[in-house]
């Protein structure tokens, strides 16, 4: 953590986004090309923010006739995914194709466990009904936050109840396999085409685990992961991603209903998690980013907390493959 010199405001997240655009891409060009000796980069296209920015960065890096975008849709993905990401390939004349990911999910069982966990809670539960994962909202209740399912009938009545230990964690597992299939496929077309895969997080994610060990949080690079999200956004504008999608609000699409990231990981809205992230990590008391958002300083004080507990969940997933000893090569 640095100690802040200046008085909290949210401008302090302010970019020079031309400087750092030539200081991304002259690093994304330096690590593909000359240390991974790859020709370009492969990535999912979502339609979201993030991987929007890195498709329009690598073509700034590599060319466009050296990005490979794809759209991998499943049984709970949304259309407008594929609107948004075939959109965003045609703005950049990149090359996407569709990878329709549904039967390896089913192969391994991805709907039919997430299912079986489901009914454990709601036994009426029906695999046609729709469903989703929610935390409560930390600022409103505060305290320990329990998931809790929630599903909607085809006559569209809504059912909520609290998800115990072991169902929470095979509805995460099932669904987890989303994610490591979908890594799976970018890095068959980048081994076919010699390119490397860029990854997608942010630096709230990064930052606080919200991604798969080994679905998409695997990558050989990660070129926006020392931005915080808002900074993200400006450099979409910058890049001139379409307005449609620096539009869109932060979804997982991972689950049938609609599902805000605040509802199902992070403590707040994007905005004012930056601040609050930006605060900490520069030594900023609650009261001082207190000054600067309209947040009282107990909100802010609960954010803190949420932030250093998810840090420290997220050390696992960040962690390499362990060994005994250290091993080096010869060479080295």
């Amino acid at each position: 953590m640095t100690t802040q010199t200046k008085t909290f405001s949210p401008d302090l997240l302010n970019l020079d986004c031309a400087a750092e655009t030539e200081r991304i891409v002259s690093w994304m060009q330096q690590t593909v090309r000359k240390t991974m000796r790859k020709k370009g980069g492969v990535l999912g296209l979502s339609g979201g923010i993030d991987s929007s920015v890195v498709t329009a960065l690598c073509v700034r890096a590599f060319g466009a006739d050296r990005v490979f975008g794809i759209m991998m849709p499943e049984n709970d993905t949304k259309d407008e995914s594929l609107t948004y990401g075939q959109l965003l390939a045609d703005h950049f004349h990149v090359e996407a194709i569709v990878e329709n990911i549904a039967p390896m999910l089913q192969g391994a069982g991805c709907y039919e466990r997430r299912d079986a966990a489901i009914k454990q809670v709601i036994p009426e539960y029906q695999p046609n009904w729709k469903s989703k994962i929610v935390l409560p909202n930390l600022l409103k209740e505060g305290g320990y936050r329990v998931f809790s399912v929630v599903v909607q009938t085809p006559e569209g009545e809504f059912i909520k109840k609290r998800l115990p230990l072991a169902a929470y964690q095979t509805i995460v597992a099932a669904t987890n396999f989303k994610q490591r299939c979908r890594k799976m496929m970018e890095y068959y077309h980048a081994d076919r085409l010699n390119y490397a895969v860029p990854g997608t997080p942010n630096r709230l994610e990064y930052d606080q685990g919200f991604f798969v060990k080994n679905g998409d949080g695997a990558a050989d690079l990660k070129p926006i992961a020392h931005l915080y999200k808002s900074q993200v956004y400006q450099l979409a504008e910058y890049l001139e991603v379409p307005e449609v999608i620096r539009m869109r609000p932060p979804t997982t699409d991972t689950y049938s209903l609609e599902q805000s990231q605040e509802e199902f990981f992070f403590a707040v809205s994007y905005d004012k998690l930056d601040c609050c992230l930006y605060g900490l990590n520069h030594g900023y008391s609650p009261e001082e980013v207190s000054e600067g958002i309209d947040l009282p300083v107990e909100q802010i004080e609960l954010v803190y907390g949420d932030i250093d507990s998810k840090r420290k969940a997220a050390r696992y997933l960040h962690m390499p493959p362990q060994v005994i000893d250290s091993v080096s090569s010869e060479s080295e």
